[in-house]
């Protein structure tokens, strides 16, 4: 099927967002300490059992958790299909999103991942919505001997056909340059039809484009600006528009950025609970995505919160606050680069921290340059349960009816505006 051309439309006021909550799991080691408490593990894994159950009886839209291997205090969370289906059982409307599977077949066969989406449809009645990605982690990809280089075209190929499989009866079967497999009927298939939502993981505006192309929704990991909000915007929804090839069956045009979260009575109290939360989620992250990475990590030996500590006490980035850093200050000291600028803003911006007042304006400009969905990061570094926990209550009685009621009034309006005359099939729960 072509593509449908549509001339670009002017854009109306304001985007009207849907709201989630993202995980990594996050377990810095004690300071000072070799290994983390017998209990540790257990315990955030039922912490966010716990928060996500409490979301959902809030109304928030969206939990997306990630896969991660061996990347220890970053991220605890190797299997969120487990995860994701204890959440099946204890929530009733929350979308349950994979934020994302790998899908290189290193890490996971394709059939594999077919089979275990449309069995988490099942059991949550339709809410799962499928990201993927291929990790560029080295502790990753040297751990399941996956070619750095080749990364990329093993995720195009694989999700493509983890999309065929869920669809096709029988799986008519493959022989490409990263997997085979003969036909097969790969059972069970998913609730939603023809397939869950595709995402695919997006830290670069470059692959938030490719995302358009093959009419998946955008993971922005980038921690994105209003104003650059405003170009991909515009830019996304018309590529979906006039270029877009599905790499599915169905295809689910939106944009979702990421952002830090915390929030209180008092900005004071929103600013010292948030602390060392996303400067810690910077640090780690930079500290596996980085070249050497693979090198210098010692498995099960390295303390990378001792690390942090000492390199937070020399940097006085966000411990010693004591106000919030004004938007233009944040941005004179960028990298360029936009993984490393991504990192920069991880740690220091405050999107979402602070008093509902506060929340609500600095939301209201993403909302007006029409983002789809914000993803609340809060669990991170070392935050509190408790915190976290007040945080989504505050937020899901001051901030989300308010929020909501506009989504439901105006942006399925604006959407259908940005999509008409698409021919594709489309699938999306925003």
């Amino acid at each position: 099927m072509s593509p449908v051309m549509v001339a670009a439309r002017p854009r109306g006021r304001g985007g009207f967002m849907k709201f989630g909550l993202f995980y990594e799991l996050q377990l810095p080691k004690p300071a000072g300490e070799e290994q983390w408490g017998p209990e540790d593990e257990k315990r955030i894994y039922h912490e966010m059992l716990d928060q996500v159950e409490l979301a959902d009886s809030l109304g928030f839209d969206y939990v997306f958790e990630v896969e991660h291997h061996f990347l220890e205090e970053y991220s605890h969370s190797p299997a969120p299909e487990m995860m994701m289906a204890a959440l099946s059982q204890r929530t009733k409307n929350i979308r349950l999103g994979h934020g994302i599977v790998l899908t290189p077949p290193g890490y996971n066969h394709p059939a594999r991942v077919a089979e275990r989406l449309s069995a988490l449809d099942l059991l949550s009645e339709g809410r799962v919505e499928f990201g993927s990605g291929e990790s560029a982690s080295e502790m990753e990809l040297g751990g399941f001997g996956v070619e750095r280089g080749l990364k990329k075209s093993m995720w195009e190929e694989c999700t493509r056909e983890i999309t065929n499989m869920m669809v096709q009866t029988p799986y008519q079967g493959f022989q490409g340059e990263f997997f085979e497999m003969p036909p097969r009927n790969v059972i069970p298939k998913p609730m939603q039809k023809p397939h869950p939502p595709l995402w695919v993981a997006a830290s670069r505006r470059e692959t938030t484009m490719l995302a358009a192309r093959f009419g998946m929704g955008s993971l922005g990991f980038g921690f994105e600006t209003p104003d650059e909000l405003a170009e991909r915007t515009n830019e996304y929804y018309r590529i979906v528009r006039e270029e877009c090839f599905p790499i599915g069956h169905a295809i689910n045009p939106g944009l979702a950025v990421l952002t830090t979260f915390m929030m209180a009575d008092s900005d004071e109290e929103a600013l010292r609970r948030s602390a060392n939360g996303p400067a810690f989620f910077s640090h780690s992250l930079g500290y596996y995505y980085s070249p050497a990475s693979g090198g210098r990590h010692q498995p099960g030996e390295k303390n990378i919160y001792d690390d942090f500590l000492k390199q937070n006490e020399r940097d006085n980035t966000m411990s010693a606050r004591t106000g919030f850093i004004k938007e233009d200050e944040i941005r004179k000291g960028e990298p360029e680069d936009e993984v490393q600028r991504a990192l920069y803003r991880a740690a220091r911006s405050g999107t979402a921290v602070g008093t509902p007042d506060r929340v609500r304006e600095t939301l209201k400009t993403y909302e007006d340059n029409h983002l789809d969905v914000m993803i609340f990061v809060a669990q991170c570094g070392d935050r509190e349960h408790d915190h976290i926990m007040e945080s989504i209550e505050l937020f899901g009685k001051e901030l989300l009816p308010e929020f909501k009621e506009r989504h439901e009034a105006e942006h399925g309006k604006w959407r259908a505006e940005q999509l008409a005359g698409i021919d594709y099939p489309v699938n999306s729960s925003i």
